[in-house]
């Protein structure tokens, strides 16, 4: 049988066990325990993946195959993420004192998401610098009745290179869905953009146990339909909507884990190449303080960062912990 339909077997197996506990790793680590991950449906047929493997060898498999990646491959990507923060003239000069702190630091790549009225502005305080400046959102239709939507189009005639696409934000209180945000996507990528993709579980899910299903599911409706060319233009963040906004952050086990899962399923899309070269993010209220221990894992390659964009000076710090 192929791999896939073992696998299928394995989750029916393992179904109906609970998240295992963490140990107390934490404060994180013990209100959301980890659940392991198990090799999952459509990795690649060249892998090789034995019939008769049994779960525990299924579990060594996987992970030693996952950190065989070479993280050196990819590009750490920081980027911020204003949200409704910043007027025009605000977003001039916090960008231009968050350009002067990182100069020369060419280890990771810069971008800084910020209201479309700002733009403009943030534009001028980043000229000179590294710093690539991008959206949050985008619609998927070209044009039409679609009051207060910008589309894809619209940002590439600005010189916005960047666009965010489904954060959680957007998908909790905009209704924003897995088909709109792959509809928005093909947009962009289309239009020339590139792509920062957002999936994560929410509290429920990530205390139910089922955060690999759920992120396996989310990583293949928002691909959807895309080439392995197409994916070159694509970052994925992977953002547990727990710890957004909230203080908490996902331990570095469980930050490493999630985008290993992501980074597998990637695998079973596209072929380990593609999945080797992917940068995926971790956005859960990463900090200057937490930004090293962070991005020290075999699978962040990372930050999609919130509140500490808005301050230079934690914005810089992360971008230090990213250098190594």
């Amino acid at each position: 049988s192929s791999p896939a339909s073992h696998a299928s077997r394995i989750n029916k197996k393992t179904a109906s066990r609970g998240a295992e506990g963490s140990g107390g790793a934490g404060k994180a680590a013990a209100l959301f325990p980890l659940r392991r991950s198990i090799c999952p449906s459509g990795l690649p047929d060249a892998i090789g993946l034995p019939d008769a493997i049994g779960l525990p060898d299924v579990k060594k498999f996987t992970e030693s195959w996952i950190l065989k990646m070479n993280k050196a491959k990819r590009t750490a990507v920081i980027a911020g993420n204003w949200k409704m923060n910043m007027t025009p003239s605000e977003a001039k000069k916090t960008v231009a004192d968050t350009a002067a702190l990182v100069a020369g630091k060419d280890g990771a790549k810069i971008i800084l998401c910020v209201p479309f009225v700002d733009i403009a502005s943030a534009q001028c305080g980043a000229e000179g610098s590294a710093i690539s400046i991008g959206a949050q959102n985008v619609h998927f239709a070209e044009k039409g009745a679609f009051t207060g939507e910008i589309s894809a189009s619209m940002l590439k005639e600005c010189g916005v290179e960047y666009v965010i696409i489904g954060h959680s934000e957007r998908r909790q209180y905009f209704a924003e869905t897995d088909e709109t945000v792959n509809k928005r996507t093909k947009a962009a990528l289309a239009a020339g953009l590139k792509v920062i993709l957002c999936v994560g579980e929410v509290l429920e899910q990530r205390q139910s146990g089922i955060t690999e299903e759920i992120l396996s599911m989310q990583t293949k409706l928002d691909l959807a339909g895309l080439t392995a060319d197409d994916l070159k233009n694509v970052i994925i963040a992977y953002e547990p909507v727990w710890a957004i906004g909230t203080g908490l952050t996902a331990t570095p086990e469980q930050a490493d884990e999630a985008c290993g899962i992501i980074r597998s399923v990637v695998a079973g899309l596209y072929g380990g190449a593609a999945a080797e070269g992917l940068t995926i993010q971790y956005g859960g209220s990463m900090n200057e303080k937490n930004a090293a221990e962070l991005l020290a894992k075999e699978n962040v390659d990372g930050g999609l960062i919130g509140g500490a964009s808005l301050v230079p000076e934690k914005f810089a710090a992360i971008v230090d912990a990213a250098q190594a």
